[in-house]
């Protein structure tokens, strides 16, 4: 097979920024999505696109660029995410729609363009980023839980009606790491976070990084449908 194309979406957080630097070192081809910033080369196998993933119309354009620019995609790492936080009974049903949209909806129409060139080809990992707030749920975290918790489910269908074509499809329930959305919330609530895990510390990004570089290895194609607990016992 020729290089792995793999895609990244919301590349430039900072758990997507991560999985760039550690990816770029790696005999691969890369093609990254953007939200904010205007696409640009990062070298000539490497390309962004940029897409609103709250626009279907717009995943879809995303989908037929990729095709377009790379031919396939082996790999799609489903990492874009947004939250909207508030307690159930005053959060809107438009910031609750939101969050669905980009955590949920995103990542299906995205395996759902893609999933027939997996097909094709007989090869296929798909790595869809859940949270430890969908196991435990977490007050004011409504929209966030319930988009989270619908990955797993949706990882667990996609794996088994794609089993038989050598493809994979995991979530890593993701705990609390030093980096990504953690820089959103307060000194203070970290404290109280790292207090509540077991091993009295956020994750480093590194454990992240090397999961899922052992899901896309062949010796991994035994390991699907699965979710990956990365929490620090925070969730057993």
């Amino acid at each position: 097979m020729d290089k792995k194309v793999i895609l990244i979406t919301g590349a430039t957080g900072g758990l997507g920024s991560a999985m760039v630097k550690y990816f770029e070192k790696q005999d691969v081809k890369l093609a990254l999505h953007t939200f904010q910033q205007d696409p640009f080369d990062v070298r000539c196998e490497h390309a962004w696109f940029k897409a609103d993933l709250r626009d279907q119309n717009q995943v879809k354009n995303l989908i037929a660029s990729i095709l377009a620019n790379f031919g396939r995609v082996d790999v799609l790492i489903n990492n874009a995410g947004i939250s909207k936080n508030g307690m159930s009974w005053k959060l809107s049903s438009a910031d609750f729609n939101e969050v669905i949209s980009v955590n949920l909806t995103a990542p299906f129409l995205l395996s759902q363009g893609f999933i027939p060139s997996m097909r094709e080809h007989n090869f296929g990992r798909i790595i869809n980023i859940s949270s430890v707030v969908a196991q435990t749920g977490v007050p004011g975290t409504v929209a966030y839980a319930a988009s989270k918790a619908g990955i797993l489910g949706m990882t667990k269908t996609i794996a088994k009606e794609l089993a038989s074509f050598s493809i994979t499809c995991n979530a890593l329930a993701l705990g609390y790491f030093d980096q990504g959305m953690i820089t959103e919330v307060s000194p203070e609530m970290q404290e109280q976070i790292i207090n509540q895990i077991p091993k009295r510390k956020l994750g480093g990004v590194e454990t992240i990084l090397n999961t899922i570089d052992w899901l896309l290895k062949d010796e991994s194609d035994y390991v699907t449908g699965q979710t990956i607990s990365l929490n620090g016992g925070l969730y057993t």
